[in-house]
């Protein structure tokens, strides 16, 4: 699971390592060409200034060298994607009709940082030859609960009833139509401006349980829930609609752009579910943050499904090894493209277990997805580890299998 930090990357040498030109990589299961490569993809964290800027408050000259930067190292590592994320927290990091600039930039939200990081991302990305996913948090607003901590004009602000506070964090409410619709057309602005390979989404829906705490939509469910068995459903219904919704949106506004969702690993464990994985989780995404992700893969949603499979092979609550054919079985005849979510970070962290401190473990994990032809690459969280690779993890990476 994610902390913080995400819930809390000379054009010929680019073109002949990824093996396609800048815009060549498009969506299949719904309609467009074949992707032809697979993916090597690096996730750029922007909440918190996780991996970009470095700090709030560098000039804009500052925060595009140091963007460059980490798009040069998804190069040098012989990378064909990065995740940029681009709305951390209901703002945004580009000039947005309907959300206020992000405070990572300059340290205020809502104040122009007087440069378009998305627009040059996309640019730039495309001059190397990587595509450029587009990365949006649909619900979390503020890693707060003071709405008077928020821009004057945020919408939070002028909608508080849109608002619920949870675990020490603010957060939209899924189970309201007009925040749904909000949400979709506020990250749509994006689509339609920018030539964008990819809508990317991580694994907020509704919240990690926080114990002893309760999500308050009383109110919504009182007025949207009566046509289903329990809460639960319900909340698991709002979560479809919005996927189902911004599938169909991305594809009309731009085809072969593709929409890619990075869920926690473990839909259900087979405990819970005879259809769930052989895993002992204490989170499962379908009971839990109320988010159907077997079902959007079966029902072809999706472009691509990147489940983050953050643990080492052997680890006895949830084994990678186990994980990998599980996601395989589920894409299996669907069209949709399974990337493998890795956990860079883990690597050469004394907190992790001692698997993590060998510099082979991540090259273990892509040798063995080579069983699955289900599987169709990788993507390392995050950029900081990418360049920073603390053990030589990446390195490992790159020399077995780039």
């Amino acid at each position: 699971m994610r902390h913080l930090s995400r819930r809390g990357f000379t054009v010929a040498a680019a073109a002949a390592l990824t093996g396609l030109a800048a815009g060549d990589a498009v969506a299949a299961p719904s309609g467009g060409a074949p992707v032809a490569h697979d993916m090597r993809g690096m996730w750029v964290a922007t909440v918190a200034n996780r991996d970009w800027p470095s700090k709030p408050g560098l000039s804009a000259a500052q925060q595009r060298t140091e963007l460059i930067a980490m798009l040069d190292t998804a190069v040098s590592r012989r990378l064909n994607a990065v995740v940029f994320q681009v709305r951390p927290t209901a703002d945004a990091l580009w000039p947005s009709p309907y959300e206020p600039w992000s405070a990572v930039l300059t340290g205020t939200q809502g104040k122009d940082p007087g440069w378009d990081p998305l627009g040059t991302a996309v640019t730039e990305a495309h001059r190397r030859g990587l595509e450029l996913h587009a990365w949006f948090n649909p619900y979390r607003v503020a890693n707060h609960t003071d709405p008077s901590r928020l821009a004057a004009t945020h919408p939070a602000r002028l909608h508080p009833d849109w608002a619920v506070p949870y675990g020490g964090k603010l957060y939209y409410n899924p189970g309201l139509p007009e925040v749904r619709r909000f949400v979709q057309d506020a990250m749509l602005d994006a689509v339609r401006r920018y030539d964008i390979d990819a809508v990317h989404w991580d694994d907020y829906f509704y919240p990690y349980p926080v114990a002893g705490q309760v999500f308050d939509d009383d109110a919504a469910y009182a007025e949207h829930g009566g046509n289903f068995a329990d809460r639960d459903a319900w909340r698991r219904d709002n979560t479809d609609r919005l996927v189902r919704e911004m599938a169909t949106s991305v594809k009309e506004i731009r085809p072969r752009t593709q929409f890619g969702i990075s869920p926690f690993g473990v839909w259900r464990n087979a405990a819970t579910d005879p259809l769930g994985s052989d895993t002992r989780a204490g989170v499962q995404t379908y009971d839990d943050l109320h988010a159907d992700t077997r079902r959007w893969v079966r029902e072809r949603w999706i472009d691509y499904i990147c489940p983050q499979l953050y643990w080492n092979i052997g680890f006895a609550a949830a084994d990678y090894a186990k994980l990998v054919p599980w996601w395989s079985d589920v894409v299996r005849g669907t069209g949709v493209r399974l990337y493998a979510g890795e956990a860079l970070y883990k690597a050469g962290d004394p907190a992790q277990p001692a698997a993590w401190q060998d510099p082979a473990e991540l090259s273990r994990h892509l040798t063995f997805t080579e069983r699955f032809p289900q599987v169709r690459g990788h993507v390392f969280f995050s950029a900081t580890e990418v360049g920073a690779d603390r053990i030589g993890a990446m390195a490992q990476v790159v020399d077995d299998h780039y």
